[in-house]
């Protein structure tokens, strides 16, 4: 297992996080807990929940985890989010305070903790100003309650305010971002990697093999068969398997990615893993597996060394399809010609 900090905080988190949505629904409570102890005797020490997930079941299924393993539990970094509904009424959900304070102490209970490792906010809220939602984390990092933020699912110009806003306001600056990358979904690459950068903000990828694409597990124009990480049904999922399955690129990434993992003698997920791991700006990929069995394979990226030629291979056919301007060769030419100017 590989280790880096935290974003721009002196947290030090395994490369590969744990991801636990299907706690509490996919996988019971029995099975969460043996993944947990299978993580962690692999050197994993990052675990990421949510207070949605499984309506606050997966936190509470941790929590007992870190009560019944105490010298074990010191080590893990748990990771949470706050921003979506949990009750009724308008003022069940966002980023206010209000909210915020409720969600937040809620989570404390259940994880049984006295602070949270990292608390991220799971998506943008475009109701409440943003200077509240960074006073109050900065309150909470003052008073104890967390040690770092993050956020998750935001645009490039949402995290860079942030970013800005704390820093005039001299609140605790963010360090973390969650977005959704892989192989398959680069388009992060034109304005999100960019921002997270500028910032020294760490990315945490979920869903970085794009819904089991990226295993090997589906056939071109061959409707999906068994079980999926989010449950026995093989259609759940349908709407996005049947506009990729229509897509050359998607074939062409899937073929490159199969004979990476043949040269190699590895599977196709962890060469995925693997390049995702080593991209720039990313701290940790988020892994979410519904039993010890897939843990363990994807666990397995760890050792996995891509050569520089296999990694062009897999950034070329995996380029995103973007305009020509402003992200393309335009857009580019005109950056290199403001940069020989300025120089």
């Amino acid at each position: 297992m590989h280790y880096r900090t935290l974003g721009n905080s002196g947290a030090i988190v395994s490369t590969f996080a744990l991801g636990t949505m299907t706690f509490g629904a996919e996988a019971d409570e029995a099975a969460s807990h043996a993944i947990l102890d299978d993580y962690v005797a692999a050197g994993g020490n990052f675990v990421d929940t949510a207070d949605v997930y499984s309506a606050g079941v997966s936190e509470k299924i941790i929590g007992r985890w870190l009560a019944a393993h105490p010298t074990e539990g010191e080590q893990v970094v748990i990771a949470t989010k706050g921003r979506f509904s949990m009750g009724e009424g308008p003022n069940a959900l966002g980023t206010s305070r209000r909210h915020l304070g409720r969600a937040l102490d809620a989570s404390l209970r259940r994880l049984g903790v006295e602070q949270i490792d990292l608390y991220q906010m799971h998506a943008w809220d475009g109701v409440t100003p943003l200077e509240e939602t960074l006073r109050f984390l900065d309150d909470a990092v003052r008073g104890g309650k967390i040690a770092y933020y993050g956020f998750s699912n935001f645009l490039g110009w949402q995290l860079t305010k942030a970013v800005h806003l704390a820093r005039a306001n001299g609140f605790t600056p963010p360090v973390t971002l969650q977005p959704q990358y892989s192989l398959l979904v680069r388009e992060i690459e034109s304005e999100i990697v960019p921002a997270a950068q500028d910032a020294n903000i760490g990315l945490l990828p979920w869903s970085p093999l794009a819904g089991g694409w990226l295993t090997g597990k589906y056939q071109r124009d061959a409707d999906p068969m068994g079980a999926t990480r989010l449950g026995e049904d093989p259609k759940r999922g349908m709407e996005a398997w049947e506009p990729r399955n229509k897509q050359e690129r998607t074939w062409r990434i899937l073929d490159t990615v199969e004979q990476t993992a043949k040269a190699k003698g590895v599977n196709q997920a962890q060469v995925s893993l693997a390049w995702l791991e080593a991209q720039p700006a990313v701290t940790s990929v988020i892994l979410g597996v519904r039993n010890t069995d897939q843990l363990a394979d994807n666990l397995g990226a760890a050792s996995v060394e891509l050569t520089a030629e296999e990694v062009r291979r897999l950034n070329e056919v995996s380029t995103p399809v973007v305009s020509d301007y402003p992200y393309g060769v335009a857009g580019a030419d005109q950056r290199h010609r403001a940069i020989d100017v300025g120089h």
